[in-house]
């Protein structure tokens, strides 16, 4: 999170529903012109009484303006903390589909969880570790091919060595190879 964010939360702590529907007010507002109810209705898979009676909170909160049948609009607080839920949400996804190659929409489903409840220490670190298993040559593509054969038949200490082996063999030719 922000300072801003961090800051506000420290005050008046907001829940993971309010989170959710700044989050996805933030996503509408990058889409449309203009947000409505009926698209955070649509957008939440809720009714609209339900997210009416949310922006009446959120208003009241200082993190939306809303007036009944008017559109709704962002606090510069709130774009904040729905840009940092965006933010959570896409990289905990990413993380879930390309590094252990959950399915989709669990992993929607799971980031959307996870999101509200990691620090921003933990998930700064969890960046981190995607990047540099994505780019350090212990690791990269081929290493997680094989963390999936692992999760599929589990450890075989003889394939440890192969890997091994196969690692010397291509490091000693990145390594000889000649720059360009």
């Amino acid at each position: 999170m922000t300072a801003s964010t961090d800051h506000y939360k420290a005050e008046k702590p907001l829940t993971a529903t309010m989170e959710d529907y700044l989050e996805a007010i933030f996503d509408v507002d990058k889409n449309k012109k203009v947000v409505r109810v009926k698209d955070i209705a649509k957008r939440l898979d809720v009714k609209m009484p339900t997210v009416t009676s949310m922006l009446k909170t959120l208003n009241d909160r200082g993190l939306v303006n809303y007036e009944k049948y008017e559109y709704v609009e962002l606090t510069p607080t709130g774009a904040a903390v729905g840009r940092e839920m965006r933010r959570r949400h896409q990289m905990l996804y990413r993380f879930l589909t390309g590094i252990l190659k959950i399915d989709m929409k669990t992993a929607d489903n799971e980031a959307c969880k996870m999101e509200h409840t990691l620090s921003p220490g933990t998930l700064e670190r969890l960046t981190d570790f995607m990047e540099f298993i994505q780019t350090c040559p212990r690791t990269g593509e081929s290493w997680l091919s094989f963390f999936e054969e692992f999760h599929k038949k589990g450890h075989k200490p003889d394939n440890c060595s192969t890997c091994a082996e196969q690692f010397l063999c291509e490091l000693k030719e990145k390594v000889q190879a000649p720059k360009q």
